[in-house]
C-alpha cells in the first residue's frame, strides 16, 4: 500500500508538471472584441424545423434575441439563440473549466424598433438585419412578458430602459437587470425536441411507405405469356394505373417501365444481356416487385474513380470540401462519378416509385436513384461484387430522398450511399461485406434507425459534409474498424450498441447529443475529434474497451448534463446511490487504467491524486485535450443490454461502503 501511495505522489507531481506547462492562456489583447456576423460564430439553441419557419418569406422579419459570447480559452465566438439558451448552458458543471471566463458578453439591442407579436409571440420588428449589439451588462431586460421564442420564454434585451418600459407597457412583463437574469431559472430541453423529431420522421416514414405500397394494390390487365408475348410488350400494353403480372419463369431484359404501372412478379426472373441496366424506371408513381434480377452489366465508376474521392476529414467535423457549395468541382464530380454505371434497378428523373419484394445479384451497383425523391425500397436483397472495389454501391440515393428498409446488403462499395437527400429513412436494413454500411454526404434530416451492420471494411455508419440535424438510432455495428463516424451539427445519437469494432464512433459533429449508446468490447470505445465542446454524451454505457476514449487536441470536453454522466467500467468513488462521488477522466493516466488493472482504483482514490483533481478542475485551461465525466453513473443506462448478454457481473452496486465510504469494486 505505501508504495502505491509513493507512486500515486509522483504521478500527481509529474501531472501538475505537464499542466502547468501547457497551461493555454487566450489573449484578446488589449482591445475587446466587436461583436461577429451571428451566422459566424458557434451557434446552440434553435431547432431545425424553427430555423426553416424563421426564414419563410411570411416570417422574415421576427428577430430572435440572441447573445453572443467571446471567451477567455476559446477561439471563436459562441452563438446561443434566447437569453435564457445562455443563462442555463453556462451554468452546466465546468462550462468555465471548458471555454474560460467570459471576455466579453453582447445581447441582442431591440431599443429603437417597434415591437410587434406574431400570433407564435415570437417578436418581429421592420427588418430584422439592422438589429445591433449591446454589451450584456450595460442592457436591461423584459422577463415575462407575451413574448415567446420556439424555445420557450424570450427574453428581449434593451441598450435604452424607457424603450424598454414602453414595450413592457405594451405586451406585459418587467424590466431588470443583467444580474437578475442571471439569477433567473429558464426551462430549456434541446433533447426532448431532437426525441421528437425522431419520432415524426419515423410517423412521416410509416405513412410514405403505406401510400407507395398502394400501388401494389393495383388490379391487373396485362400478363406476360398470356396477353403479350415478352415482358416489355407487356409493359407497353399496360393502361396506366394496372399492374402487369409476370408469372414464374425467366424473361429478357433489359427493359423500361416508363408509364405509371406496376410490374409484378410471382416467382420470376429477369435476365440481362450483360450489358448495362436490367430495369429502368423512367415515370413516377411506377412499381417494380417480385423479380430475381441478374445479368446486370460490368459498368461502374471504377476503383480509380471512388478512390480519388478518399474523403478525408479535417477537424470539427466533416469532409474538407464546403458542404454548401452545390457548383463545386469536387461535388459534381461526386455526383458525375458515384450516379453513373449499370445496376439491377434504375430510377431516373421520377417521383414517388416502389421497389419491393425483389432479389438483386450484380458485378456493379443494386440499384440507382437519380432525381427519384419519395421512391420507398424495401424487402429487397442486394449482392454485389465478389470484390467490392471492383463493384459499386448496393442502393445509390442522387438526390433521390426516400425510404429504404428491411432489406440487405452485402459487398457493395457501400451498402446505402446518399448525396444530397435531405429526409431519408435507412431502417431495418441488414449490411455485411461492404466498405461501409452506410455513407451519407451532404444529407441533412436523415434518420438512419434500426439497421444491423457486421463486417465492413471501413465504417459501419458514415456521416460528413456538414450535415445538420441527423439521427442515428438503435442501429447495432459490429466487427468493423469504426462503428460510427458521427458528422456534422445538431446530431442525434441514441441507442445504438457498438461492439467488437476497432473503434465505436468517432464525434466529429457539433452542438449534438449522443445518449444511450452500448460502446462495448472494442478496441477503442470512442475518439472525441471535435474541436468545439458543445455536444451532450450522457447516458452511455463504456465497458470492456480496451481504452474508452481517445481524444484530439482542443479544450476540455465535459460528458455530464444536469448532474449526471455515464457508465464507465473501472470508475470508482462514493456514491449517493446513482451517480459516483468523484469526476472520472477516462482519458486521464490513472483513470484510463482503471478497469484494466487491479491497483488502479488505489491509486486513482489516493490523496494526491484526488488533490490534482480538485486543483486542475478550479482553473480553466488546465485540462485541456481531456475527457471529464463530473459524474459518472454508478450502474448502467442500457441495463437490459447487460442482462440479455450476462454482463451483469460489470455492474457496482449503487450504495456506498459503510466503512470506506467509496465504491465497491465490481
Amino acid at each position: 500500500m505505501r508504495q502505491t501511495y509513493a507512486v500515486g505522489v509522483a504521478l500527481a507531481v509529474a501531472v501538475v508538471a505537464v499542466a502547468l506547462g501547457g497551461l493555454f492562456v487566450a489573449d484578446f489583447g488589449s482591445a475587446t472584441p466587436e461583436p461577429a456576423d451571428f451566422d459566424e460564430t458557434v451557434t446552440v439553441g434553435l431547432a431545425l424545423e424553427d430555423e426553416f419557419r424563421l426564414e419563410d418569406k411570411e416570417d422574415i422579419n421576427v428577430a430572435l434575441p440572441r447573445v453572443q459570447v467571446f471567451y477567455s480559452q476559446y477561439p471563436y465566438a459562441v452563438g446561443y439563440y434566447g437569453v435564457g439558451t445562455f443563462v442555463e448552458t453556462q451554468r452546466q458543471p465546468a462550462h468555465e473549466q471548458r471555454f474560460g471566463y467570459p471576455t466579453v458578453t453582447y445581447v441582442t439591442d431591440y431599443a429603437g424598433h417597434d415591437i410587434e407579436l406574431t400570433e407564435r409571440g415570437e417578436p418581429v420588428i421592420e427588418d430584422r438585419l439592422v438589429t445591433g449589439w449591446v454589451p450584456a451588462d450595460s442592457a436591461v431586460y423584459v422577463v415575462g412578458s407575451e413574448a415567446e421564442t420556439p424555445g420557450g420564454e424570450a427574453v428581449l434585451p434593451f441598450s435604452d430602459r424607457d424603450d424598454a418600459a414602453a414595450y413592457a407597457d405594451e405586451h406585459g412583463g418587467e424590466v431588470v437587470d443583467w444580474e437578475t437574469i442571471l439569477d433567473r431559472s429558464f426551462d430549456i430541453d434541446d433533447a426532448a425536441t431532437v426525441r421528437d423529431r425522431v419520432d415524426d420522421q419515423a410517423r412521416a416514414a410509416d405513412a410514405t411507405v403505406t401510400n407507395r405500397t398502394a400501388l401494389l394494390d393495383r388490379p391487373v390487365e396485362t400478363v406476360v405469356g398470356e396477353d403479350e408475348p415478352t415482358l416489355q410488350a407487356a409493359i407497353d400494353a399496360a393502361p396506366p394505373e394496372t399492374t402487369v403480372h409476370v408469372p414464374p419463369g425467366t424473361y429478357d431484359g433489359p427493359v423500361e417501365v416508363d408509364a405509371p404501372i406496376t410490374v409484378r412478379g410471382e416467382a420470376a426472373s429477369v435476365h440481362g444481356d450483360g450489358n448495362g441496366t436490367v430495369v429502368t424506371v423512367s415515370a413516377s408513381d411506377a412499381a417494380v416487385s417480385g423479380l430475381n434480377i441478374s445479368g446486370v452489366g460490368t459498368g461502374t465508376p471504377g476503383p480509380t474513380v471512388t478512390g480519388a474521392h478518399a474523403h478525408g476529414v479535417s477537424e470539427g467535423g466533416g469532409h474538407d470540401h464546403g458542404a454548401d457549395d452545390e457548383d463545386s468541382t469536387w461535388d459534381a464530380g461526386i455526383e458525375d462519378d458515384y450516379a453513373v454505371g449499370d445496376a439491377g434497378i434504375a430510377v431516373n428523373v421520377s417521383e414517388d416509385a416502389l421497389i419491393a419484394d425483389t432479389e438483386i445479384r450484380t458485378p456493379a451497383a443494386g440499384i440507382i436513384l437519380r432525381n427519384a425523391p419519395g421512391t420507398v425500397v424495401r424487402n429487397v436483397s442486394v449482392v454485389g461484387n465478389e470484390s467490392f472495389q471492383q463493384g459499386h454501391m448496393g442502393l445509390v440515393a442522387m438526390r433521390s430522398p426516400g425510404v429504404f428498409e428491411n432489406s440487405t446488403f452485402a459487398r457493395g462499395l457501400d451498402g446505402v450511399y446518399t448525396h444530397r437527400a435531405d429526409g431519408a429513412v435507412i431502417r431495418d436494413n441488414e449490411m455485411t461485406g461492404n466498405r461501409m454500411g452506410v455513407h451519407t454526404m451532404f444529407s441533412s434530416g436523415v434518420l438512419l434507425a434500426d439497421n444491423t451492420i457486421t463486417d465492413q471494411q471501413s465504417a459501419g455508419i458514415y456521416v460528413m459534409t456538414g450535415p445538420q440535424r441527423n439521427g442515428i438510432v438503435g442501429n447495432e455495428i459490429s466487427d468493423t474498424p469504426m462503428g460510427i463516424n458521427i458528422g456534422g451539427t445538431d446530431t442525434y445519437v441514441a441507442d445504438n450498441v457498438l461492439v467488437e469494432n476497432d473503434l465505436g464512433f468517432r464525434l466529429e459533429a457539433t452542438a449534438s447529443i449522443i445518449e444511450r449508446n452500448v460502446v462495448a468490447d472494442n478496441r477503442d470505445g470512442a475518439e472525441a475529434w471535435s474541436l468545439l465542446p458543445t455536444n451532450r454524451v450522457t447516458h452511455n454505457d463504456f465497458v470492456g474497451n480496451e481504452r474508452h476514449i481517445t481524444v484530439s487536441s482542443g479544450p476540455l470536453r465535459v460528458w455530464t448534463h444536469d448532474g449526471r454522466g455515464n457508465y464507465w467500467e473501472g470508475a470508482v468513488g462514493p456514491t449517493d446511490g446513482t451517480v459516483i462521488e468523484r469526476p472520472y477522466t477516462p482519458t486521464g493516466e490513472v483513470d484510463s487504467l482503471l478497469h484494466q488493472s487491479d491497483g488502479a482504483p488505489a491509486l486513482a482514490q489516493a490523496p494526491a491524486t484526488d488533490a490534482l483533481a480538485g486543483f486542475e478542475g478550479s482553473m480553466p485551461g488546465m485540462r485541456a485535450n481531456e475527457i471529464v465525466d463530473t459524474a459518472p453513473l454508478c450502474s448502467p443506462a442500457n441495463e437490459a443490454w447487460f442482462e440479455q448478454n450476462d454482463r451483469t457481473n460489470l455492474q457496482p452496486v449503487c450504495r456506498a461502503d459503510s466503512e470506506t465510504g467509496t465504491h465497491p469494486n465490481p
